[in-house]
């Protein structure tokens, strides 16, 4: 006897999220108005002028990374350094390396929107902005975090202890678990 109610054996799929879905559509759009936008330019100008501004960007965008590179290593050669003597580290003083590497690459991928927004992330004014807007955002996700996902996890392995630094681990309380009898060890793993 059937009751006419179709049933599946199969779980329902679960939804897209907005970035998976809309993510590879804006970066078609953004490959095509590049493009667009290109022969623009080189039909107003010339193609010989576009050339030398796509060299242009690439190059300056390798001496940017360069120097961001190297600024991000001997930041990290001088925190190391105070941490093996025993002195306290100063300040942040590495922020922004990461966008202006970020800034470096758009200048190297052929383009002149990636470039223009390349050269918006070189500006210190707008690494700020841009630097709190992505903390916010990353405070902001890791607080919804959902149990059972990667942000959960992160947000569970870290510690952190009153003087302020981090430590990875995870809190096992001996009132949860029985305790041993004799010759026998605790599991390591739960």
């Amino acid at each position: 006897m059937t009751t006419g109610v179709p049933t599946s054996s199969y779980p329902a799929r679960p939804r897209r999220s907005r970035l998976r879905t809309f993510l590879p559509l804006g970066i078609a759009a953004w490959l095509v108005l590049e493009i667009w936008l290109l022969t623009m330019v080189a039909g107003t100008a010339s193609g010989f002028a576009v050339f030398l501004l796509l060299a242009a960007g690439f190059v300056l965008g390798g001496v940017v990374i360069k120097r961001a590179g190297r600024r991000a290593f001997r930041n990290l050669s001088e925190t190391l350094q105070r941490q093996q003597s025993g002195v306290a580290p100063a300040g942040q003083g590495g922020r922004g390396n990461g966008l202006m590497m970020l800034g470096g690459l758009l200048l190297m991928i052929p383009g002149l929107i990636s470039d223009a927004v390349g050269l918006l992330l070189l500006i210190p004014a707008v690494q700020k902005a841009v630097g709190r807007y992505a903390e916010r955002t990353l405070d902001r996700k890791m607080r919804e975090a959902v149990p059972g996902t990667f942000g959960d996890a992160f947000q569970q392995a870290r510690i952190h202890r009153p003087d302020g630094k981090v430590v990875p681990g995870e809190v096992i309380r001996d009132e949860d678990r029985p305790s041993p009898q004799h010759g026998e060890y605790p599991p390591l793993t739960r």
